[in-house]
Formats: C-alpha cells, sequence, structure tokens
C-alpha cells in the first residue's frame, strides 16, 4: 500500500500542489470573514454599553470589568481576532519562507490523492481537477 501512495506521489503536478494550497488560502479567509461577519457584530452589539462607558470614561478598569462581566461577546471577539491572526501569521510564514516546505508538499500532494480516489464526491475534485485537463 505504502509503496503504491509513494508511485502516486510522483505523479502529482507542483501545478495541482499549488491549487489546493490556493484553495486553503481561500478557504481560510472566507473562514475568517465569516466569523467577522457573524460572530463579531453580535458581540459588540452585546457589549455596547461597556463600549460606551468606555468612549466617555476611557479607563483599563472600564475595558477589564467590561470583558469580566461579558464573557460570551468577549469570547467572540477574542475569538475572531485570534483567528484573523492565526491566518496571518500561517500565511505570512508560508511567504517568508519563500513558498511551501517539501514537508508541505509531501502532505498536499496525499491530499490531492485522496481526493483523486474520492472524485466528485469531494469538493475540490472539480478545481484539481481541471489542471489535469488543461
Amino acid at each position: 500500500m505504502e509503496k503504491n501512495i509513494y508511485q502516486e506521489q510522483k505523479s502529482v503536478s507542483p501545478q495541482e500542489i499549488e491549487k489546493l494550497h490556493i484553495l486553503m488560502i481561500y478557504g481560510r479567509w472566507i473562514a475568517v470573514g465569516l466569523a467577522w461577519l457573524l460572530i463579531m457584530p453580535w458581540a459588540l452589539w452585546e457589549m455596547r454599553e461597556t463600549i460606551e462607558l468606555c468612549i466617555e470614561y476611557c479607563t483599563w478598569s472600564g475595558v477589564r470589568l467590561g470583558l469580566e462581566f461579558h464573557p460570551l461577546p468577549s469570547l467572540g471577539i477574542s475569538f475572531c481576532i485570534g483567528f484573523a491572526i492565526s491566518v496571518l501569521v500561517w500565511q505570512s510564514t508560508n511567504i517568508l519562507q519563500g513558498g511551501l516546505s517539501d514537508k508541505q508538499k509531501y502532505y498536499l500532494g496525499k491530499q490531492v490523492i485522496k481526493i483523486r480516489y474520492q472524485r466528485e464526491k469531494n469538493m475540490f475534485y472539480k478545481w484539481i481537477n481541471q489542471l489535469m485537463m488543461k
């Protein structure tokens, strides 16, 4: 089985790996955008009184108490900010390293092989397969 996967790995083109990587980038940014569109407005709306007080009397104790007495909105704001920062760090490390490492290319190649085996059952098959048809 491993030998078969190794032989399949050789047949994966760099364009397919790059295409899957780009799809992953788009997917992550869409997820970040959805989080900011769905979670952040609700969290800010729930903390509107605290925000008004912080605008009027800008103190750290006001911010701390607002976060302490509104745990779910605080968690929502923290999630949105943390999610965006994690995607930024992930993407910037790929850019600063000059592209994907060999290990990342290997795992993305394995993903391309899994997508090929699943065919139309996988939603990425159509986009990955477009390269093979060209």
